[in-house]
């Protein structure tokens, strides 16, 4: 499981951890049963402390998104995919909030967003593409 923090967005690091541990799971790249790393381990990879860790642990935990094996460490639970696909719409909802919150702040029009959509899905169509024929 790849996690990244940003410092320059904004958003907690608690909650970029939830953030990609829901996306991790809704993308279907943890699977019910998996372990996530342990506290420690994790809070070093990222650099934070290990109470960020426990925070973001504990409202996946409340969320119902994961549990605790007493000693024996964190695991993903056992959902639905329904709730996994509303957690996908949700994950799309709040990125495309961002990009168009930030084009507003650059003073780019809608349209001037859907062209450069548009764009990046033809590259991304033409990379995909190459890497198949490899």
């Amino acid at each position: 499981m790849h996690i990244e923090i940003s410092l320059q967005d904004g958003v907690p690091i608690y909650r970029q951890i939830v953030n990609q541990v829901k996306y991790h799971i809704a993308s279907g790249r943890l699977d019910a049963g998996a372990e996530l790393p342990p506290i420690r381990t994790l809070a070093e990879q990222l650099l934070v402390t290990p109470n960020t860790v426990v925070k973001a642990y504990g409202e996946l935990e409340a969320e119902g998104l994961v549990f605790k094996r007493r000693g024996a460490g964190t695991y993903v639970a056992d959902i639905q995919l329904p709730l996994a696909r509303k957690e996908q719409k949700r994950i799309l909802t709040q990125r495309a909030d961002a990009l168009l919150a930030e084009a507003s702040q650059l003073n780019f029009t809608f349209e001037e967003i859907i062209d450069l959509l548009h764009k990046r899905q033809a590259a991304f169509k033409a990379v995909s593409r190459e890497s198949n024929n490899v």
